[in-house]
This record gives structure tokens, sequence and C-alpha cells, in this order.
């Protein structure tokens, strides 16, 4: 039986190429980030959406239900929010 002797630069030269394999394998998996656009409605849209009155939608801004910001007298609201909020108070699901 022959015996071989490693060196340390036969390590190193086996753990660059480990860390370079595995650098590839991690960039060919990796998911491409997935960015969901912010998409701003006025109150006259929220309403319209679910289907409320103009007070039904002052009461859960004011019971902070619903987040919003205000510009210039303008209240929007981002369109995941609430989406977020319909999902979390969903009844009766499958």
């Amino acid at each position: 039986m022959a015996l071989e002797i490693i060196t340390l630069e036969d390590l190193e030269r086996f753990g660059d190429k480990l860390t370079e394999t595995l650098r590839n394998i991690i960039e060919e998996n990796k998911q491409p980030e997935v960015r969901e656009e912010i998409i701003w409605l006025k109150s006259h849209q929220v309403q319209r959406m679910l289907g409320i009155s103009p007070g039904t939608l002052q009461n859960l801004r004011i019971n902070g239900t619903l987040p919003y910001s205000k510009v210039g007298g303008v209240i929007f609201y981002d369109r995941r929010e609430i989406i977020k909020v319909m999902e979390a108070n969903k009844r009766n699901s499958l």
C-alpha cells in the first residue's frame, strides 16, 4: 500500500476549491428577491374596495385597525396593509 503525503499547500488548494464550489451552489439556488410594489390608495378607493362608508373607514383609522399616512390633508392607505387586515380577520375559512 502506497502512502501519499498531503502538504499544507494541498489543503489550501482543496479549501479554495471547496469554497468556490459552495459559492456556486449557493448562487445557483439563490431565489431572486421579489419586492411587492407599494400601491397607495385614497379613502374613496378603500371604501369601494371594502364596501364601507366614510364613517366606518374613519372608525377603522381611529381605532388603529387600518394604518394610514396623511400628506397635505389627503389620507393614503397601503394596499398591502389592507389585505393583511382582511387576512387576519378572515372567518369561516376552509
